[in-house]
């Protein structure tokens, strides 16, 4: 029963009369996979990837959409021609469009140049569910596809008359239209066909969003039909493709293009492949371990549905009945869970002990509250990647800010995994990490520049591969001057990250280090000028060099890689240091100015509102009520954003997911607490739902209940009374230990009118 309706759901999705009961039906018995819409987000800048995945698989098949100009970042696009369904995908991403490789084009008719580029347009609307996807070309094949973490399966159903083909094709890759050095490039590559009609090979790629040099990624795959033909092709800068007679094709470079084509006599043809970073046979290995031969096409997919079930979506259960709230929850984990990519065993760069975690995309964007809910959520996967980010750091010299196709960049700002690093630390993250090599790895990036090798042409000034580009100005000045870009952002990043060394050596009793860092994650007050002004305030972050500071626009100066902001202006990163809040509000006027300045933000103007949803460095302003015992105003502000800026349905995010970053804030909404990372506090607002339950592991929940509320969130929102863990509670934030180390209760009483129930003493201010 499941399997039948699982796999018709996306039709009930998209129409069906009876979508709720059908969805409440499923999740009775056990599949909250019916509250998934996969194509939320997927349209409007999004960029969710909607493609079949596991939690953190490497495989992530699906189609790849092409318009000219357009980059499809995650392949998917809401109209263009089908150019391959591929392999491999980011999630959610900007920056540039990454991977599209391992790539499969089902072809009616006779192909008489195969590596042409060719492009077929699609037939109707696509159509998914969790670890399933449907499209049909306009030549009338309908496309299946399914994954596991390593290897996918797919499946064509073609017309009954014309010929039918396969086409591999080694050298396609998601193209970006941008410019600014940002597009993939194919360097060559191979491929074998063998006389039982399997074939194996591999891709040199390179370049993309994080500018990485040649990788190879290997790929095995067999039909479970027996090709009535197949051909091996090369195809020089353009030239008409050259049937190759052995069955082989070859090419070490970008100008010759190679691929197979592969023709059926059957009108269903089922395609597995599997994928390795480090040679054919881990790849045939991998597909045999996870999609041996004779795998039923739909116990892949039920096999998907029930991982997703297991690992990630029974960690939160709810009395809740609202289906597009319960869409948005289930939705939104789904999201956050695609990468990083669990690599372990297919690191090519080092042999190690340690788990492997790549495609972080990025640390700018989920340091705020992404990989805090990670570590709720995954606490054993969490910390494989945090031992992960420092064994790269072990045999790469530095921590990755980004890192894919096993390379680390770009680095936006600061040298983020140090939050994320401190986060883990203080929060008690230790199992079998050596947190004497992990603070290393961070006074590494608050120490030593990274060398400037190859220098970004958006950004010459210094690396963006990782570390902290712009460290001589902050050791020598305490600031950083224009010389170096993004100097603004980078000022109040690197206060952050030294705050959490500060963290760190605390906890490993580095006490002279501890005095060191703390001193310099207050120097963003030295950005910090006073007479700058904007609608009736003063006192902002500016650039500012050795003769003292620049003016700039406060609410216009948001730039990008060659600017003193990036993308987000003076008004918003003077908010960024909340280590040192206290110190913060009395620069920005005391508790009466720092509310005024706050209400401002989010405050509708015939010019727009200030606050913006869909950038990240906004995302913990909605919760600075709070540092003034105003936290009726943070429920207020935050709920309004996350009821009118997410929705259920193609158009549901505020801009990109940036790997599931944008879900993880409406996650936190949705629960009723935001983490303040690299400290153990959390910021208490107001949750959703009559009941929540988070699954902490180790047989540890978190029973977060609502007394009086409306069960959805929409109106009776305030907090009148808290008690936690049976305790009457009376501050407006708690800690880690509180209700996560062991497990706990929230009992929140709700109420349509705010009153003044936070009473007692503030969230904590460490270097105030």
């Amino acid at each position: 029963m499941l399997l039948v309706v699982g796999l018709l759901l996306p039709f009930i999705i998209h129409g069906g009369a009876n979508e709720a009961a059908i969805k409440r039906e499923l999740a009775a018995d056990g599949d909250l996979t019916a509250y998934v819409d996969i194509f939320t987000g997927t349209h409007s800048g999004g960029n969710n990837n909607p493609a079949a995945a596991r939690p953190f698989g490497m495989v992530k098949l699906g189609p790849d959409l092409l318009i000219q100009g357009t980059d499809s970042y995650s392949g998917y696009l809401p109209k263009g021609k089908f150019s391959g369904f591929s392999m491999m995908h980011e999630q959610g991403t900007g920056g540039a469009p990454k991977y599209g490789t391992v790539a499969q084009l089902p072809l009616v008719g006779e192909v008489s140049n195969p590596l042409s580029r060719i492009t077929v347009a699609r037939n109707g609307n696509d159509e998914a569910s969790v670890g399933y996807y449907k499209a049909k070309t306009s030549q009338g094949v309908t496309v299946e596809l399914s994954a596991a973490n390593r290897a996918g399966i797919y499946r064509y159903t073609f017309p009954s008359s014309g010929e039918r083909h396969v086409l591999v094709d080694i050298s396609h890759i998601l193209p970006s239209f941008r410019g600014k050095n940002f597009g993939q490039g194919y360097a060559g590559g191979e491929i074998t066909v063998f006389p039982d009609g399997h074939y194996e090979g591999h891709g040199v790629y390179n370049n993309g969003w994080n500018r990485s040099p040649n990788w190879p990624i290997y790929f095995c795959g067999y039909f479970e039909n027996t090709p009535q033909g197949n051909k091996t092709y090369a195809s020089s800068n353009g030239d008409a493709s050259i049937e190759q007679a052995s069955g082989s094709a070859f090419s070490n470079s970008s100008d010759v293009r190679i691929g197979a084509l592969f023709t059926f006599n059957e009108t269903e043809v089922i395609s597995r492949v599997g994928i390795s970073w480090l040679s054919t046979t881990q790849a045939c290995q991998n597909l045999e371990t996870e999609i041996p031969r004779g795998t039923e096409f739909s116990q892949v997919v039920n096999d998907s549905k029930s991982a997703w079930n297991k690992e990630v979506f029974s960690k939160i259960t709810t009395s809740a009945t609202n289906v597009d709230s319960l869409t948005l929850l289930y939705t939104s984990l789904y999201y956050m869970h695609l990468i990083p990519t669990n690599q372990t065993g297919e690191n090519p760069g080092w042999k190690s002990e340690e788990p492997y975690y790549q495609d972080i995309f990025t640390f700018w964007d989920l340091f705020r509250c992404g990989t805090s809910l990670m570590q709720v959520l995954q606490p054993v996967s969490y910390e494989e990647q945090i031992r992960s980010l420092i064994d790269i750091w072990r045999n790469e010299g530095y921590l990755p800010d980004a890192r894919s196709s096993n390379y680390n960049g770009r680095t936006q700002g600061g040298s983020n995994a140090d939050n994320i690093l401190a986060d883990a630390y203080v929060k008690g993250v230790r199992g079998k990490v050596n947190w004497s090599d992990g603070y290393a790895a961070m006074v590494k990036n608050a120490e030593v520049q990274p060398p400037n090798n190859d220098p970004d042409p958006l950004a010459q000034d210094s690396s963006t591969k990782e570390g902290r580009g712009a460290l001589p100005d902050w050791k020598q000045y305490g600031f950083i001057t224009p010389s170096y870009t993004r100097a603004v952002t980078r000022a109040v990043e690197y206060a952050y990250n030294d705050f959490g060394l500060y963290q760190v050596a605390s906890g490993l009793g580095k006490h002279d280090d501890a005095s060191k860092y703390l001193e310099r994650s207050r120097n963003w007050r030295n950005h910090w000028n006073p007479n700058a002004t904007s609608l009736g305030f003063s006192g902002f972050v500016v650039p500012r060099n050795l003769s003292g500071f620049q003016s700039i626009s406060i609410l216009n100066a948001k730039g990008y890689w060659n600017d003193p902001c990036y993308e987000a202006s003076p008004w918003a990163y003077s908010f960024t240091d909340v280590h040192d809040a206290e110190h913060m509000i009395d620069l920005m006027g005391g508790h009466t100015g720092f509310e005024k300045r706050l209400n401002t933000t989010f405050e509708k103007s015939a010019s727009g509102t200030i606050f913006d949803p869909s950038n990240e460095p906004m995302f913990t302003i909605p919760y600075l009520y709070n540092y003034i015992n105003r936290p009726e105003l943070s429920v207020l502000q935050s709920r309004t954003v996350a009821k009118s800026q997410y929705s259920v349905g193609v158009d549901g995010l505020p801009g990109n997911s940036d790997a599931g970053a944008m879900q993880t804030w409406l996650l936190w909404n949705m629960i009723g607490l935001y983490p303040v990372t690299g400290q153990t506090t959390f910021i208490i607002h107001s949750p959703w739902f009559d009941s929540l339950v988070i699954d902490l592991g180790a047989g540890k929940t978190l029973n977060i209940t609502a007394k009086n509320g409306d069960n959805n969130g929409d109106s009776k929102f305030y907090v009148q009374s808290l008690k936690v863990n049976g305790v009457t509670w009376t501050k407006s934030w708690l800690t880690w230990d509180d209700v996560f180390a062991k497990g706990g209760t929230l009992e929140f009483e709700l109420g349509s009118e705010p009153v003044q129930w936070a009473t007692g003493v503030l969230p904590p201010s460490p270097a105030s």
